[in-house]
Protein backbone atom coordinates (compact mmCIF):
# COMPACT_ATOMS: atom_id res chain seq x y z
CA UNK A 1 0.00 0.00 0.00
CA UNK A 2 2.68 2.43 0.78
CA UNK A 3 4.26 1.56 -2.37
CA UNK A 4 1.35 2.69 -4.33
CA UNK A 5 1.27 6.33 -2.37
CA UNK A 6 4.62 6.57 -3.23
CA UNK A 7 4.12 5.71 -6.85
CA UNK A 8 0.83 8.01 -7.14
CA UNK A 9 2.57 10.91 -5.62
CA UNK A 10 5.66 10.31 -8.24
CA UNK A 11 2.86 10.06 -10.70
CA UNK A 12 1.01 13.44 -9.75
CA UNK A 13 4.60 15.50 -9.35
CA UNK A 14 5.64 14.20 -13.09
CA UNK A 15 2.47 15.25 -14.53
CA UNK A 16 2.16 18.53 -12.76
CA UNK A 17 5.85 19.65 -13.70
CA UNK A 18 4.97 18.95 -17.12
CA UNK A 19 1.67 20.80 -17.39
CA UNK A 20 4.07 24.60 -15.83
CA UNK A 21 6.39 23.39 -18.61
CA UNK A 22 4.45 24.87 -21.34
CA UNK A 23 5.87 25.35 -24.45
CA UNK A 24 4.72 27.63 -28.03
CA UNK A 25 5.72 26.77 -31.27
CA UNK A 26 6.75 29.98 -33.79
CA UNK A 27 7.23 30.02 -37.65
CA UNK A 28 10.60 32.55 -37.98
CA UNK A 29 11.37 33.58 -41.56
CA UNK A 30 14.84 34.52 -42.02
CA UNK A 31 15.18 37.07 -44.94
CA UNK A 32 18.99 37.21 -46.17
CA UNK A 33 20.97 40.15 -47.18
CA UNK A 34 21.96 40.10 -51.17
CA UNK A 35 25.34 39.36 -50.28
CA UNK A 36 28.01 37.15 -52.49
CA UNK A 37 29.71 34.16 -51.61
CA UNK A 38 28.97 30.55 -50.17
CA UNK A 39 26.19 30.13 -48.13
CA UNK A 40 25.59 31.06 -44.70
CA UNK A 41 25.26 29.18 -41.24
CA UNK A 42 23.27 30.65 -38.84
CA UNK A 43 22.54 29.70 -35.06
CA UNK A 44 19.77 30.90 -33.01
CA UNK A 45 20.37 30.23 -29.38
CA UNK A 46 18.58 31.10 -26.09
CA UNK A 47 20.77 33.65 -23.95
CA UNK A 48 20.23 33.90 -20.61
CA UNK A 49 19.48 36.83 -18.24
CA UNK A 50 23.23 37.08 -17.47
CA UNK A 51 24.02 37.24 -20.98
CA UNK A 52 25.34 33.57 -21.64
CA UNK A 53 24.54 30.92 -23.60
CA UNK A 54 21.57 28.61 -22.34
CA UNK A 55 20.76 26.68 -25.08
CA UNK A 56 21.06 25.81 -28.42
CA UNK A 57 17.68 26.33 -30.88
CA UNK A 58 18.22 25.93 -34.33
CA UNK A 59 21.69 25.35 -36.91
CA UNK A 60 21.22 26.22 -40.79
CA UNK A 61 23.91 24.44 -41.53
CA UNK A 62 24.44 20.37 -41.07
CA UNK A 63 28.59 20.14 -41.58
CA UNK A 64 29.82 19.93 -38.32
CA UNK A 65 33.19 20.94 -39.51
CA UNK A 66 32.38 24.76 -40.13
CA UNK A 67 30.57 25.17 -36.48
CA UNK A 68 33.93 26.54 -35.05
CA UNK A 69 33.45 29.81 -37.48
CA UNK A 70 31.16 30.88 -34.69
CA UNK A 71 33.85 31.61 -32.15
CA UNK A 72 31.55 32.79 -29.11
CA UNK A 73 28.94 29.92 -29.66
CA UNK A 74 31.39 26.91 -29.89
CA UNK A 75 33.06 27.62 -26.90
CA UNK A 76 29.21 26.77 -25.14
CA UNK A 77 29.00 24.04 -27.87
CA UNK A 78 32.80 22.74 -27.27
CA UNK A 79 31.87 21.67 -23.77
CA UNK A 80 29.43 18.91 -24.82
CA UNK A 81 30.25 18.53 -28.22
CA UNK A 82 26.27 17.63 -28.43
CA UNK A 83 24.03 19.51 -30.58
CA UNK A 84 20.19 18.69 -29.36
CA UNK A 85 18.51 21.27 -31.44
CA UNK A 86 17.22 21.22 -34.89
CA UNK A 87 19.20 21.45 -37.85
CA UNK A 88 18.57 22.31 -41.07
CA UNK A 89 20.14 23.64 -44.36
CA UNK A 90 22.27 26.74 -45.01
CA UNK A 91 20.75 29.60 -46.84
CA UNK A 92 22.44 31.81 -49.30
CA UNK A 93 22.39 35.65 -50.39
CA UNK A 94 19.10 36.68 -51.09
CA UNK A 95 16.87 33.91 -50.18
CA UNK A 96 14.89 33.23 -47.96
CA UNK A 97 13.87 30.21 -45.01
CA UNK A 98 11.12 29.56 -42.43
CA UNK A 99 11.98 27.22 -39.55
CA UNK A 100 10.09 26.71 -36.31
CA UNK A 101 11.01 26.91 -32.81
CA UNK A 102 9.49 25.80 -29.82
CA UNK A 103 10.29 28.35 -27.28
CA UNK A 104 9.81 27.64 -23.17
CA UNK A 105 6.30 30.43 -22.06
CA UNK A 106 7.70 30.19 -18.98
CA UNK A 107 10.78 32.05 -19.78
CA UNK A 108 8.84 35.19 -22.08
CA UNK A 109 9.56 38.32 -20.06
CA UNK A 110 11.81 37.20 -17.89
CA UNK A 111 15.14 38.58 -19.43
CA UNK A 112 15.98 35.74 -21.62
CA UNK A 113 16.74 36.64 -25.46
CA UNK A 114 17.41 34.94 -28.77
CA UNK A 115 20.37 35.00 -30.63
CA UNK A 116 20.88 34.76 -34.17
CA UNK A 117 24.83 34.34 -35.05
CA UNK A 118 25.80 34.11 -38.99
CA UNK A 119 28.66 33.22 -40.44
CA UNK A 120 29.76 32.81 -44.32
CA UNK A 121 32.93 30.69 -44.93
CA UNK A 122 36.16 33.55 -45.64
CA UNK A 123 34.21 36.31 -45.09
CA UNK A 124 32.68 37.70 -41.92
CA UNK A 125 31.21 36.20 -38.24
CA UNK A 126 28.63 38.18 -37.12
CA UNK A 127 28.03 37.55 -33.46
CA UNK A 128 25.22 39.48 -32.61
CA UNK A 129 23.51 39.66 -36.20
CA UNK A 130 20.37 39.90 -34.64
CA UNK A 131 19.64 39.76 -30.68
CA UNK A 132 15.87 39.74 -30.18
CA UNK A 133 14.58 39.94 -26.14
CA UNK A 134 12.53 36.81 -25.35
CA UNK A 135 8.94 38.93 -24.72
CA UNK A 136 5.54 38.38 -26.37
CA UNK A 137 5.45 41.70 -27.65
CA UNK A 138 8.97 41.51 -29.72
CA UNK A 139 8.20 38.11 -31.15
CA UNK A 140 5.18 40.02 -32.80
CA UNK A 141 7.05 42.15 -35.14
CA UNK A 142 10.07 42.09 -37.34
CA UNK A 143 13.91 42.87 -36.87
CA UNK A 144 15.82 43.77 -38.98
CA UNK A 145 19.43 42.36 -38.91
CA UNK A 146 23.48 43.87 -38.92
CA UNK A 147 25.13 41.64 -40.96
CA UNK A 148 24.10 38.61 -43.78
CA UNK A 149 20.68 38.67 -42.19
CA UNK A 150 18.37 41.23 -43.50
CA UNK A 151 15.16 40.61 -41.09
CA UNK A 152 13.47 37.96 -39.17
CA UNK A 153 9.85 37.86 -38.37
CA UNK A 154 8.26 35.71 -36.20
CA UNK A 155 4.47 34.21 -36.02
CA UNK A 156 3.41 32.32 -33.21
CA UNK A 157 1.01 29.09 -34.52
CA UNK A 158 -1.95 29.34 -32.99
CA UNK A 159 -2.55 25.10 -31.53
CA UNK A 160 -5.55 23.74 -31.52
Amino acid sequence: MRFLKIFILALTLCFGLQANAQTSKYKCMVQMNGYSGEKAYVVVSLINPSGAYDKTLYMMGKDTKWYNGFKEWFKFFNKTKKLNAKTGASIGGGDRTLVNLDLDDALLNKGYKLRFESSVEAQNYHVSDVEIPLTAEALKGKVDGKGYIQYIRFSRVVQP
